[in-house]
C-alpha cells in the first residue's frame, strides 16, 4: 500500500487509535518517511534493525484524549490507568505518568518498572489470576491497589497481611458474562474465563471480606476483551456492574471505584474502523450516569484501563529486507531480519498489519509479496500478499501499529536477541531499550561441573 493513502487516513490527531501511522508521520523533501521529525532510514542505520520506534507525541495525544474526554463527558471523579502489559518500560511509564495516568501492572517486573519510573504506589493497581506471595507483598508495601481475582488471592493475603498493621485496598474482579467480537484468546469477559469471580460467587465474597480486618474493598473491576470496535458491549457491562455495586453497598462495603477495564481497538489495516477515544468514553460515561441514577446511587469514580489504544499506533518496527525467493507460478517471498521473535502476533492471532518501504513510500506498488521472518518456523510469516514497490536486499521496511504487544511478547526463539527501542520526538531520538547481543543470551546458562574437564 502506498503511504499517500496512509496519510489520507492519518487525520485524527486527537485519537491516534484511528490512524495507521503515528500522528507525526510525514514525508521529507525527498518523499522519504519521517516520524517524530526523524528519518526512519537514518534510525535504521544508526541503531540497526530490527528496531522498535516509538512516537512520544502519539502516546501523549492518546493520554490527553482519555483525560479530556472523561472531563467533558463524566461529571464525577475519574482516573485513567495505562495497561502496561501492552508495552512496559521506564520511559513509557514515565511518559504516561507525566500525563496524569496511573499504571495497571500484572507482574512483579511490571510493578518494579512502574515504581522505578517514578510512579507512586497509590497510582498503581496489580492484576493477575495467580499472583505470587512476593507480588502481593510488594504491592501492599508499595501502597498499590490489589485486584483480587479469586479465592487464592484472598487466602494468600490473609496469611501474608493479617498480622501487619493497616489495610489493603482491594478491587474485586468478576466475569460479567458479556461477549464481544474479537479473537477467542483475548475474550476475557465471558463466563468461561480464567479471570475473575463468577457472578454467583460475588455476593458470598462480599460477605467473606467483611470478616477480614485488613481488607478494604474500594471498588469493582470487569473487562470484556481487547481490540473491540463495538460500543454496545460496554453499555451492557455497566448495567451488570451497577447491580453488583449496589449489592456491595447493601452488604456493608462503601465502595467508590468502578473500573470498566479497557479494550478499545485500533486501526491496523485500512478496513479497520475503531471508535475514537471520545466516542468510547462518552458511551461509557453516559451508561454509568444512567445506570447509577436509575439505582439512586452516587456516581462512582470511573476508572478505565486502556493499553493498546494508547501505545499501538505510536509504534512501528523497522526491518531490512534480505533474501528473495520467487516460486514459478506461486508466491514471491521477501525475508527480513526479524519476525516472530519480535512480533509473535501474526503467528499467534493471525494478526494483520500495514507496511511500506520507508524511503520509497510513494513508489508504485508493482509486486505482491509475502514478508517472511528469519526464524526456523514455516509459520513465521509477518505479512501475507502485500503490495510493495520492487524491493532490493538492504531496503528498509516499516511495519506500522507495533507499539502494543510486540516488545512485551517478544522472545529469544532461535536464540535471536531482542531489538532495541528508540523514542522519537521533535527530531530527536533516544535509546530507551538497548539491543540484546548474542552473548547476552548466555548470561543465565550454566554448565554442570561434571561437564568441565578436570586438570
Amino acid at each position: 500500500m502506498g503511504v499517500s493513502r496512509l496519510f489520507d487516513l492519518n487525520k485524527d490527531q486527537n485519537s491516534p487509535n484511528r490512524n495507521i501511522t503515528p500522528i507525526t508521520a510525514e514525508l521529507d523533501n525527498s518523499d522519504r518517511m519521517t516520524v517524530g521529525g526523524c528519518l526512519l532510514s537514518d534510525l535504521a542505520n544508526q541503531y540497526g534493525t530490527p528496531l522498535y520506534v516509538i512516537d512520544e507525541a502519539s502516546i501523549r495525544s492518546s493520554c490527553r484524549a482519555y483525560r479530556k474526554a472523561l472531563k467533558q463527558s463524566y461529571p464525577g471523579d475519574s482516573f485513567v490507568l495505562y495497561a502496561s502489559k501492552a508495552n512496559s518500560s521506564l520511559a513509557i511509564d514515565r511518559i504516561v505518568a507525566s500525563e496524569g495516568l496511573g499504571i495497571d501492572v500484572v507482574s512483579e517486573g511490571e510493578l518494579i518498572t512502574a515504581l522505578k519510573s517514578g510512579v507512586a504506589g497509590e497510582q498503581i493497581v496489580l492484576h493477575g489470576n495467580n499472583k505470587s506471595d512476593k507480588e502481593l507483598l510488594l504491592a501492599h508495601e508499595s501502597n498499590a491497589t490489589i485486584i483480587i481475582d479469586n479465592q487464592h488471592d484472598i487466602q494468600r493475603l490473609d496469611k501474608l497481611i493479617s498480622h501487619k498493621e493497616g489495610s489493603v485496598r482491594l478491587m474485586l474482579r468478576f466475569t460479567p458474562g458479556i461477549e464481544c467480537h474479537t479473537h477467542e484468546y483475548i475474550r476475557t469477559g465471558h463466563l468461561d474465563s480464567k479471570f475473575g469471580f463468577d457472578p454467583e460467587q460475588v455476593s458470598d465474597t462480599f460477605a467473606q471480606l467483611k470478616d477480614y480486618k485488613w481488607a478494604k474493598l474500594v471498588g469493582l473491576h470487569a473487562h470484556i476483551g481487547s481490540q473491540i470496535f463495538e460500543l454496545s458491549p460496554h453499555m451492557d457491562l455497566v448495567e451488570v456492574m451497577a447491580d453488583f455495586f449496589l449489592r456491595a453497598k447493601d452488604l456493608g462495603h462503601p465502595i467508590k471505584d468502578l473500573n470498566i477495564g479497557g479494550g478499545l481497538g485500533v486501526k491496523y489495516i485500512p478496513s479497520d474502523d475503531p471508535p475514537d477515544i471520545y466516542s468510547w468514553v462518552e458511551t461509557v460515561s453516559n451508561a454509568v450516569i444512567k445506570a447509577f441514577d436509575t439505582r439512586n446511587i452516587e456516581l462512582p469514580r470511573l476508572i478505565c484501563e486502556p493499553g493498546r489504544s494508547i501505545i499501538a499506533t505510536a509504534g512501528l518496527t523497522l526491518y531490512r529486507i534480505g533474501a528473495r525467493k520467487d516460486i514459478p507460478g506461486g508466491k514471491t517471498y521477501l525475508s527480513i531480519d526479524g519476525g516472530m521473535s519480535d512480533n509473535p502476533r501474526p503467528i499467534t492471532y493471525q494478526s494483520t498489519y500495514t507496511a511500506c518501504l520507508v524511503d520509497r513510500p510513494l513508489a508504485n506498488t508493482d509486486q505482491v509479496v509475502t514478508i517472511a521472518g528469519k526464524h526456523c518456523e514455516s509459520g513465521d510469516i509477518l505479512l501475507n500478499n502485500i503490495a510493495l514497490p520492487t524491493a532490493s536486499s538492504g531496503d528498509v521496511l516499516g511495519v506500522f501499529g507495533t507499539g502494543a504487544y510486540n516488545l512485551s511478547m517478544s522472545s529469544n526463539y532461535n536464540r535471536i536477541p531482542r531489538p532495541a527501542s528508540v523514542l522519537v520526538n521533535n527530531a530527536q531520538s533516544d535509546l530507551v531499550q538497548v539491543r540484546e547481543l548474542p552473548e547476552d543470551l548466555l548470561r543465565y546458562d550454566r554448565l554442570p561441573d561434571r561437564f568441565i574437564a578436570k586438570g
